[in-house]
Order: C-alpha cells, then structure tokens, then sequence
C-alpha cells in the first residue's frame, strides 16, 4: 500500500505481516471557498459585520506552514467582508501564528498566502504585551495583535495532545504569544493534569486555560476548517468556543476509529506526510498519537497507565515515515527538543529529569520520552538518519525492515487525522 512521505507516498509491501488498516470513516471533502462563504453568512454567534466599524484596526492571526490550512481562501472570505464593512486594507494586519517554531521565509509565505502575502509579518515571541494573567500566568500577545481593535484568526480544527483538538484561541493564545503562557500550558504541571488528553475538549485544563486567556488576548472571532482524509470536511466560523465544539463534535464521528479491548498489536505503522514530516519535532507527533490516546493499540488494556510511575511492560513499537529535509527543525522549540532529546542516555531518566521543568518548546521531548519509556520507536524513509538516532529513535531505510516478518501490525496512513479509540458499547 502507499503511505504519505512528504508531498508524495511511498510504497509499502506489507505481504510478510499480518496487517490491518485503521482508516476513519471520515466523509466528504466540501467546497472550501463555498463552506467559508456558508460559514460565515450563518456564523456561531453574532456575525464580524458586529464587531468590526469602519475605523477599526484588524490583526489576523493565522497558523503557519506546519498546519494545513487553505489559508488564501479563508482569507479571502474575511478580507472581503471586512471591505464590505468599510475596513481599509491598510488597516488589516494579517500576524503568522508561529509559537516558537522558526520564521517563515518569503517565499513560504507567497505560497501560503499569495496575494495577501504582503499583509503578512512572522510573529516574534520576543516582541509581545502583556494583556493580563490568567492564575497568576502573565497573558504576552504579539505587539500587533494587543493594539488592534479586533482580534480575527483562522487555522484548523484538528485532534491535539494536549487541547483535545486545536483551533479557536489557540492560534492566538499560543501562535502570537509569549514565552510566559507558552511555557505554561506546555510545561509538565498542566500537561500532568487529568483530562489533557486527545481528542478531550470539555473537562481539559489545557483548553480551559486558552479559552480563559482567549478572552484577553483574541481571537474575537475565527474561522476553523476541520480537515478529514480527503480533504476539508467542514467549515465553521465564528465565537472561538463555540467553533472548537461544533468541529470537535463533527471530527469525533469523522475521524475515529475504534480497536476492541482485545487487539493487541506488535507494531503500528503511523502516516504522517507533509507539511508535519518537514522535521522530526513535528513528525514526532504521530507516535504521541498512537501511544498516548483514547486507546494504545500496544498496550495491554489492563496495564496501569497514569503516566508517572514507572514503565510499562508492554513493548511494541512504532514506525513512522517521515522525509525530514529540516532535520530535527529549525526554530526555537524544535531545537530545545533536540538538546534534550540528543544529550540523554534513556527515555526513563530523560522523563524523570523534564517533570522536574523544562523551556518552553521542549514539551514535545517531554512527551516523546514518555512514549519512548514504553515502546520503541522507528522512523523510515528519512533524509536525515542521524538526527534519529541522535533522539533516542531508530533510522531505518523502509518501513519493511522495522517489522518482523508474521508480527500483528496496525497501519493508521493518517496518524494526525486518526483518533484510535476504544469500542463503543
């Protein structure tokens, strides 16, 4: 079968295991531009035309390349209605939503953007306001974004480790802010709590947290596309919370799939593909997915899993096809990940040591390092071997050398998009 491998696939002979295929029902790519147009006419709360006067400034946050997103159309849609209510172009800003990943270079943001490319700046998390605090948590927002009247964004509903899924006031709270809530909410006291887990939106500290400091930072309003297997599934547009639950409800029945208490598998072949196989800090995420949702297909079902004492002894292991051009990546966070990743001699004393804090960005070596403890975890196809090996992983040249010829393997071709979940009674 093919896998996706950058902006390609990659065939994979699976004739010498026993191999099932874990594909979510999914459903039927809509029309973006029309979906955008539809959402916004019919929005989840009072529509932009309200908040927005013909003297505002406007800052649109949007995520950036490692999201998959048809930014340009969303943006288009926004950009029109706020020329119909009387907002000049040159009081639009439009803020790229980068946390601590790396700039985005012209080129990049030509082809993301491409006519409203002009708008765009890279957000700077050393450049940022304080709005307020949330439980003491001081609130930085990107400088533009703090001194507009109006807080618009877009991005992507999709399954996340820590929000449940993203979107909403995510791509501000954490896209365009500072180091202070970022190291926050990804540092290991919020990610420890009960109820910040995949695919959880109600019940998560971790959203509520973004949801709180939405309300002093932005987004005021937001336009979130839910994106399936073949393509956008949905559109939604308007008050921050409401657009998280309404595709969270849909993306629940569209992406999941469910594995019975019984199935046990030796290995799970995890689908990444781009724009989240550029580097292994992004790539990485395929195995946090399969290990650490509703349900570890590796696991055993009865093993004690509260992610804090001690490994389980459960074996298994994960591979993931991933074409890295940029390595372990380039920005801030993806390098935090690599020193902590590269200088340690073991997944179990690497967790030990990052519950006892961490910056902000390394969250995801923190996380990894509670998957590696219990499972190993290989990464094919890459052109970056070393790295692999370097973070406590393993390079293999194909996905058919990391499997054992007759082992039980789960294959999920779209690991990201893919919510393994246990059977429904």
């Amino acid at each position: 079968m093919d896998l996706p491998l950058g902006d390609g696939t990659v065939a994979v002979d699976l004739d010498h295991v026993n191999a099932t295929v874990a594909r979510p029902e999914g459903g039927d790519a809509v029309d973006v531009q029309a979906a955008t147009r539809d959402a916004l006419d019919s929005p989840l709360g009072p529509p932009l035309a309200w908040r927005v006067d013909a003297a505002a400034t406007v800052a649109v946050v949007v995520t950036d390349g490692t999201r998959h997103v048809p930014t340009e159309t969303v943006l288009d849609a926004l950009l029109a209605d706020l020329e119909a209510a009387g907002v000049a172009r040159d009081a639009v800003s439009v803020v790229v939503g980068l946390g601590l990943h790396r700039p985005m270079t012209d080129g990049e943001l030509d082809g993301m953007l491409g006519a409203h490319a002009d708008l765009a700046t890279n957000h700077d998390p050393d450049d940022v306001v304080t709005v307020g605090d949330v439980d003491g948590v001081p609130i930085d927002v990107n400088r533009t974004v703090a001194s507009a009247d109006v807080v618009l964004a877009t991005g992507v509903v999709e399954p996340h480790q820590y929000a449940g899924f993203s979107g909403g006031a995510k791509t501000v709270v954490v896209g365009a802010g500072g180091e202070s809530q970022i190291a926050y909410t990804h540092g290991p006291d919020l990610l420890g709590r009960d109820g910040v887990r995949l695919g959880r939106v109600d019940g998560n500290p971790f959203r509520a947290f973004l949801d709180r400091a939405g309300a002093l930072a932005g987004p005021d309003f937001c336009v979130n596309v839910l994106q399936g297997p073949d393509g956008v599934l949905d559109v939604a547009a308007g008050t921050p919370r409401a657009v998280v639950h309404d595709l969270a409800d849909t993306a629940r029945d569209a992406l999941a799939v469910e594995v019975r208490d019984d199935e046990t598998y030796d290995a799970v072949v995890a689908g990444v593909g781009a724009p989240k196989d550029a580097n292994l800090y992004q790539a990485s995420r395929a195995a946090t997915y399969v290990a650490l949702g509703d349900r570890d297909p590796l696991a055993d079902p009865t093993a004690d899993d509260d992610g804090d004492d001690g490994q389980r002894s459960t074996g298994g292991r994960i591979v993931v096809p991933a074409a890295l051009p940029e390595g372990a990546g380039d920005g801030t966070g993806e390098q935090r990940f690599h020193e902590w990743l590269s200088t340690a001699t073991d997944a179990d004393s690497l967790y030990r040591e990052m519950k006892r804090g961490y910056e902000a960005g390394a969250q995801r070596a923190f996380v990894l390092a509670r998957v590696l403890r219990d499972h190993d975890v290989f990464v094919a196809n890459s052109r970056d071997p070393d790295v692999v090996d370097d973070c406590l992983m393993h390079p293999t040249g194909s996905v058919e050398d990391a499997l054992d010829p007759g082992s039980d393997v789960l294959v999920v071709p779209d690991a990201l998009n893919t919510l393994l979940v246990r059977e429904r009674d």
